[in-house]
C-alpha cells in the first residue's frame, strides 16, 4: 500500500447519543396517536433515530444532530398536544419543515379558526397561513392549488369565523353545478335532486364546521346559502361572505357575472384547480381572471403547492408527478412534435370529451368499433 493512501485519516463515524424526555399522561396518549401512528411517523421522518416509548418517558437514540432535530420536534409536538391542537401524521413532516427552516411550527399552524365538537380548524403550512392572511387583508382571494391544499376548507372556515364574529349577515357557498361535461336535464329526479350532489361537499364542510343541528335552521333562514353559480345572475350580494368553489370549471363570462356579484361590506373568496378543468374546449374563467385581475388592489391570488397537500403524504408526490407530465406535455405542444408524449392526434375525434362529442351531428360521430353493439345498426 503506497505511504501516502496509509496516512489519510479514516473517516470518523458519528457516535450515537440518547435523549430522554418525561410527557404526562395525557399527552403521552395523543402523542402516541392510534397504534403509535403518530411517533412511528417521527421514526420515518428521521430514519436514523431510534424512538421507544416506556411509561410516560420518550427515548431517542442516533447520531447527535438527528437526535437534536428530532428532539425540536417532538418537543414541538408535545407543545401542540398540550395547547389542545390536534396532531395527525401528515403535521409531522411539515412540522419538520418549518423547524428545518428555524421556525416554529405554532407561528404557522397559529389560533383556530374556528372549533366545533373539539375539534379546530387552522392553516397547517406557510402556504397556508399566507391564504388565510390574504382572505383577512383583502376583499377578494383566490385560492389556486391542487387538491388537498386546504383551499375551499379553510376558505368555509372564514366564512363561518365571520358570521359567529357578526362581521358578515350571511354565508353564500356555490358552485358550478355541471362538471365533466354532464347536463342536469339528463339527470332523473327534481332540480333540487340533480344539483344536490354537486353541493354536498359544501354542506359535508358545513356540518364539520358547525353544530349540525344549527345548520337546518341557518339554511332555512337564508343566513347560510349553499347554491349552484347560476343562481347568482342578477343579485347584489351586500354584507356576505361568498365562496365561489371549483372555479376552474366557470367560463369566462360566468366568472365576470360572479365578480360583479359584490356588494357593501361583502367578502369573496374564490378557490380551484387549473389543472383540472371539465368544460369542454378547455377554456376557464379562472385561467383568464389571473392574467385580467392580476394587478387590480384590493384582490389577492394566493397559490398553494404541493408541499401545502394535507391529506396523505402521497397526494404531495401525485400532485408534483402530474406537475411533470404536463409540463412536459405543454413543451411538447408548444414544439409541435407530433407522436410525442401527452399530444393528442390533431382531426381525430375519439381525442375530444363527451360534452364535445354530443355538440357535434350525428354523421360526425365517431362510429362505434363494435358493429354489433352500433347504435344505428339493427341489433340494440
Amino acid at each position: 500500500m503506497p505511504a501516502d493512501e496509509a496516512a489519510q485519516p479514516t473517516p470518523a463515524v458519528e457516535a450515537d447519543v440518547s435523549d430522554a424526555l418525561q410527557v404526562d399522561g395525557i399527552a403521552m396518549v395523543q402523542l402516541l396517536g392510534p397504534q403509535d401512528r403518530l411517533l412511528k411517523t417521527v421514526e420515518r421522518q428521521y430514519p436514523d433515530v431510534r424512538v421507544v416509548v416506556r411509561g410516560n418517558e420518550v427515548t431517542l437514540t442516533g447520531p447527535e444532530r438527528a437526535v437534536a432535530r428530532a428532539r425540536a420536534l417532538v418537543d414541538e409536538l408535545v407543545g401542540m398536544v398540550r395547547r389542545g391542537q390536534d396532531i395527525g401524521p401528515a403535521d409531522i413532516p411539515t412540522s419538520a419543515r418549518i423547524l428545518d427552516a428555524d421556525r416554529k411550527p405554532s407561528d404557522t399552524f397559529g389560533t383556530p379558526i374556528v372549533s366545533s365538537r373539539g375539534k379546530s380548524v387552522r392553516p397547517k403550512t406557510d402556504g397556508q397561513r399566507a391564504y388565510v392572511d390574504a382572505i383577512d387583508e383583502h376583499t377578494i382571494t383566490f385560492g389556486i392549488g391542487p387538491a388537498g391544499t386546504g383551499k375551499t376548507y379553510l376558505a368555509m372556515a372564514k366564512a363561518v369565523q365571520a358570521l359567529q364574529r357578526r362581521e358578515v349577515t350571511r354565508i353564500i357557498l356555490t358552485r358550478p353545478a355541471v362538471e365533466a361535461g354532464e347536463r342536469l336535464g339528463f339527470l332523473p329526479g327534481t332540480l333540487t335532486d340533480k344539483i344536490d350532489p354537486y353541493l354536498r361537499p359544501l354542506y359535508d364542510a358545513l356540518n364539520e364546521m358547525m353544530d349540525p343541528e344549527l345548520v337546518p335552521k341557518l339554511l332555512a333562514a337564508g343566513t347560510v346559502e349553499v347554491a349552484p353559480l347560476a343562481y347568482m345572475r342578477g343579485r347584489t350580494l351586500n354584507d356576505s361572505f361568498v365562496v365561489l368553489d371549483e372555479a376552474q370549471n366557470t367560463t369566462p363570462e360566468q366568472m365576470k357575472m360572479f365578480l360583479t356579484r359584490l356588494g357593501f361590506g361583502s367578502k369573496m373568496v374564490v378557490t380551484g384547480d387549473i389543472t383540472q378543468v371539465d368544460l369542454p374546449g378547455n377554456v376557464s374563467g379562472l385561467r383568464l381572471v389571473t392574467r385580467i385581475l392580476e394587478s387590480v388592489e384590493d384582490i389577492h391570488f394566493a397559490r398553494l403547492g404541493s408541499e401545502d397537500v394535507v391529506r396523505h403524504t402521497l397526494v404531495g408526490r401525485i400532485v408534483d408527478a402530474y406537475t411533470v407530465y404536463d409540463e412536459e406535455r405543454l413543451a411538447e405542444q408548444a414544439g409541435h412534435r407530433p407522436g410525442g408524449r401527452g399530444t393528442a392526434p390533431t382531426g381525430n375525434p375519439d381525442g375530444a370529451n363527451r360534452a364535445e362529442r354530443r355538440g357535434r351531428p350525428p354523421q360526425d360521430r365517431q362510429r362505434s368499433p363494435y358493429p354489433q353493439n352500433d347504435a344505428r345498426g339493427d341489433n340494440r
